[in-house]
């Protein structure tokens, strides 16, 4: 009971900061001025694209720590963690991809280009499928746990490869943070950027804390189902 109206805060304030970045993003903060005037409404989508492909690497980061957590404990509890994680990762991953398009169009001339950054998180996406798909060709929880954790361990290695990318590469993408930079924040963008960085990392601590408690109660009910199949 105590756990459910805590979620029920938690999911509240989740809620309300979602609405308040929302609102700092389209309504408060001022337009960009240093890009083009043709593509600088587009440029308002950064306040939900970073944050979105932020939020993909912590949740992966949160996979990462939790798998290796399961091969030193055993313990159900951390492989429930990390496939929690990556489920809503790969949500987040392809939130920032389709965000990052809608952006590129005005801003590239197009919707898709295999720019490094684009090419290494499309890999960490495809990778983090295939962990889904390692996980649903095992039947034994046990074996299945296991496995996944190694998994999950190498597959968060491509995380800090797309991270580092447009630093270690020639590429177009732009450093958002970067204020000198072409796409760079401009004066009076922070605070709606810095917030909606916020809103979205309380966002996915809610959706974790749902997700997990979804998973228990499924472990619960496949925990009935087995035995009243023994009986």
């Amino acid at each position: 009971m105590k756990s459910s109206r805590s979620l029920l805060v938690l999911n509240t304030v989740a809620a309300v900061a979602i609405l308040i970045a929302v609102y700092l993003a389209l309504v408060q903060a001022p337009e960009a001025t240093n890009v083009v005037e043709e593509i600088r409404p587009a440029q308002r989508i950064i306040y939900f694209h970073v944050p979105s492909a932020w939020i993909s690497m912590v949740a992966f980061f949160v996979t990462f720590i939790a798998s290796i957590l399961y091969l030193r404990t055993n313990n159900v509890r951390w492989d429930i963690w990390a496939y929690s994680a990556a489920e809503i990762g790969i949500g987040f991953t392809i939130a920032a991809t389709v965000s990052g398009s809608i952006w590129a169009k005005p801003a590239w001339n197009t919707w898709w280009t295999w720019d490094p950054r684009l090419t290494t998180y499309t890999i960490v996406l495809l990778l983090f499928i295939a962990y889904f798909m390692l996980r649903g060709a095992i039947d034994e929880p046990g074996r299945r746990a296991r496995f996944a954790a190694v998994y999950g361990i190498f597959a968060f290695l491509s995380v800090p490869l797309t991270f580092m990318s447009i630093r270690w590469w020639n590429t177009i993408h732009p450093v958002i943070i970067d204020p000198s930079a072409e796409f760079g924040l401009g004066p009076g963008m922070s605070t709606a950027f810095f917030f909606s960085l916020f809103a979205f990392t309380i966002l996915f601590v809610d959706l974790l804390a749902n997700r997990i408690m979804v998973a228990w109660d499924e472990e619960r009910v496949a925990a009935l189902r087995e035995a009243l199949t023994a009986n």
